[in-house]
């Protein structure tokens, strides 16, 4: 008899997947953990969520202890999508997806020495579908489905993912999408994501004595509890929320030291002049990590050991986060 702490339902899809543990862990990432013996906050398999298979046919729990990932929560559909066209088949971004919402309730994914290259240019705006059903996931949003004249706002950007074609296609499913105002998702959110970028592209080398660090970790959602929703909309016959926020969590580690920050950021329009204008309107909605998970009931970084954990995610300083 299969032990129930091994049965994951997907829904109306029914999968049996049986794992032993998480064997997708990079150096640093172990380091941490034989440092501190303390696993008592990390992803479990038994949460609660359900779990897909990648393009690379590997079941998505296998992933659930990388450092990016936040605590699964009961009912969402983790789903990982790896980029087959590189060599080792590396994650390219992982979603929470919430069925019920029919909405994501957060992306992650890193920036390392394969993810940050620029290989690729985005997506030729003429393909069609522009923005296909999640092929890893049959319950979310249909090809190019409409957002009722809000913009298809990625949550891992296009721009995040240049490393390979495959890379790049994969952020336009629709899994990937959040429905935004226009102007903030062209110009205000845009100067957001190429913060981002620009810090994890600088992560160079790990024989780089001037690299900013070694790996920058990035979590990336918008709001959908229905107290921080501004509307909903009907996809697919289905209602989705209008996130009244998008926020960013970011954690970086060199030499085995670790920082973090969050960034809370109203869902409305913004002088989008200002923003391009001034470096420092990007910390104006600065937050700790800490105060994100209160605002949002994620637990972030909770592969992190406890100790290390709450120190780095109690405070922040912008002064860590500028080039």
């Amino acid at each position: 008899m299969l032990n129930k702490r091994w049965i994951f339902p997907l829904l109306s899809l029914a999968l049996l997947i049986a794992f032993s543990g998480c064997d997708d862990v990079n150096g640093e990432e172990e380091d941490v953990r034989e440092s501190l013996n303390d696993h008592c906050n990390e992803n479990l398999p038994d949460c609660g969520a359900s779990y897909v298979y990648t393009e690379a046919k590997a079941a998505s729990t296998q992933f659930i202890s990388r450092l990016e990932m936040p605590r699964l929560q009961a009912g969402d559909i983790f789903i990982v999508h790896q980029s087959t066209d590189m060599t080792g088949n590396p994650v390219n971004y992982s979603v929470a997806y919430s069925p019920e919402n029919h909405h994501s309730r957060w992306v992650a994914f890193r920036f390392d020495n394969a993810m940050r290259e620029k290989q690729v240019a985005r997506k030729d705006y003429s393909i069609r579908p522009q923005y296909p059903k999640d092929p890893l996931c049959t319950v979310t949003t249909s090809n190019d489905a409409s957002f009722s004249g809000y913009d298809h706002g990625h949550l891992c950007a296009s721009a995040d993912r240049l490393c390979s074609r495959l890379s790049n296609d994969q952020t336009f499913y629709m899994s990937n999408m959040s429905p935004q105002m226009g102007d903030f998702n062209q110009s205000y959110w845009t100067k957001y994501e190429s913060f981002v970028q620009t810090l994890g592209r600088n992560c160079l080398s790990v024989t780089d004595s001037k690299r900013w660090a070694d790996t920058l970790y990035v979590v990336k959602g918008g709001t959908i509890d229905p107290q921080q929703v501004l509307t909903y909309i009907t996809v697919d016959k289905n209602r989705m929320p209008v996130p009244k926020y998008y926020f960013i969590a970011l954690l970086k580690v060199k030499n085995n030291t670790y920082s973090s920050i969050a960034f809370w950021v109203e869902h409305r329009d913004y002088d989008t002049k200002k923003i391009l204008k001034d470096e420092d309107e990007i910390f104006a909605h600065a937050i700790s990590v800490d105060e994100l998970e209160r605002r949002t009931g994620i637990d972030f970084f909770c592969n992190l050991p406890g100790v290390i954990e709450k120190s780095v995610e109690s405070v922040y300083m912008t002064s860590a986060w500028k080039n």
